[in-house]
């Protein structure tokens, strides 16, 4: 069974069916206890990179947006049965040098947005099983932006997060604003089977 925690913010912890832990843009406080195989970062920004919070496993690896950037192409990286692709992020607060992820793991593909407003590479996206986007507002995409993303994506749940700036905590009344028929809302400090 897959796992996902999410930590709050734009922070989580993803566990595979077989036991490999993957980190998303540690920063938020909250449960790191458990070693990782793979801490994955969509930028350099401090609310998503704060790597020294995770430990990792003996052949652990940290990537970052920098990892997969090839010039002007995007890059996937297979790890063992995990495969990370990463894809296009950008808005007025975020320039080149951002990127979002799609990890599929256990048969699914989870999209992990970053720090991102619409983009044309969303409406291109396929068989996307949830996509969690950044609702802020302020440094990303408002909520109703957001929702124009998730119809464009058309993954089977989308999940609100960054919603509000990082030294605030998460906001009900933005997440209300957010309003695909999709929407999955996950509480911080939650765990869901995925």
């Amino acid at each position: 069974m897959t796992k996902l925690l999410f930590i709050g913010h734009a922070s989580f912890r993803l566990t595979s069916n077989c036991g490999k832990v993957i980190y998303i843009d540690p920063y938020f406080e909250g449960d790191y206890s458990v070693k990782a195989d793979l801490v994955l970062v969509t930028h350099e920004h401090f609310d998503h990179n704060a790597v020294d919070l995770v430990s990792l496993n003996e052949g652990g690896k940290i990537l970052c947006a920098k990892d997969f950037i090839d010039g002007k192409d995007l890059r996937t990286i297979k790890i063992g049965d995990i495969t990370v692709t990463a894809v296009p992020a950008y808005n007025k607060n975020h320039a080149r040098g951002c990127v979002g992820y799609v990890i599929n793991v256990d048969g699914l593909n989870l999209y992990f947005a970053g720090d991102t407003d619409q983009t044309e590479y969303m409406s291109s996206m396929k068989d996307i099983d949830y996509a969690f986007l950044p609702i802020d507002g302020i440094y990303n995409m408002g909520p109703e932006k957001a929702t124009v993303c998730a119809q464009a994506i058309g993954a089977k749940f989308s999940v609100p997060i960054h919603t509000a700036p990082p030294e605030n905590e998460y906001n009900e009344d933005t997440v209300r604003r957010f309003t695909p028929k999709n929407k999955l809302v996950i509480r911080q400090g939650n765990e869901v089977i995925l």
